[in-house]
């Protein structure tokens, strides 16, 4: 088995629900068990800031999945849950996305569809943030650093708030 740690984030439909459907997707498959779910965060856009706020999570999980299949498990569920991909659209808005953050300790490298860990999770907030919540201590392969000292060192990290607060807009 293998612990994988995934982000979750959706700006599009019922956000919050879209978020708790694709967890269920997740755990409903015979090859993953849910380990930790964070709690959800209302987030400041990424890349692309003039789009709806996100809803974001961050799932630790076992599986015995190979991370390629793990990947197209994820595309399915967001193909169910309405995620449309378009070509030339970084950032574009969603009612789904599921990135698979880290895959053990292993550098994965399967051209631009697969690289693992996630080339920018160390730069996001909104990637940090619930990773607090599910494994501060988690090491980062390439950086060597803890999920807590990569947040320590944005430099700018964007809005990321606890679902449910009341936002300063």
């Amino acid at each position: 088995m293998s612990r994988v740690f995934l982000s979750l984030g959706s700006n599009l439909g019922d956000r919050l629900s879209n978020i708790q459907q694709a967890v269920s997707s997740l755990g409903m498959s015979e090859h993953i068990k849910i380990i930790k779910t964070s709690s959800f965060y209302e987030t400041q856009p990424w890349g692309n800031k003039d789009q709806e706020w996100f809803i974001n999570a961050a799932v630790a999980l076992d599986t015995d999945l190979t991370c390629e299949a793990l990947l197209e498990l994820c595309q399915n569920i967001e193909i169910q849950l309405g995620r449309i991909r378009r070509e030339n659209e970084k950032w574009a808005q969603r009612a789904i996305d599921i990135d698979i953050l880290m895959y053990d300790d292993k550098l994965i490298s399967k051209g631009s569809e697969l690289i693992v860990p996630h080339p920018l999770m160390h730069l996001r907030a909104f990637v940090l943030v619930p990773m607090l919540e599910v494994k501060s201590d988690l090491v980062h392969p390439v950086f060597n650093k803890t999920i807590s000292e990569l947040y320590d060192e944005l430099a700018d990290p964007e809005d990321v708030f606890l679902y449910g607060t009341v936002l300063p807009r």
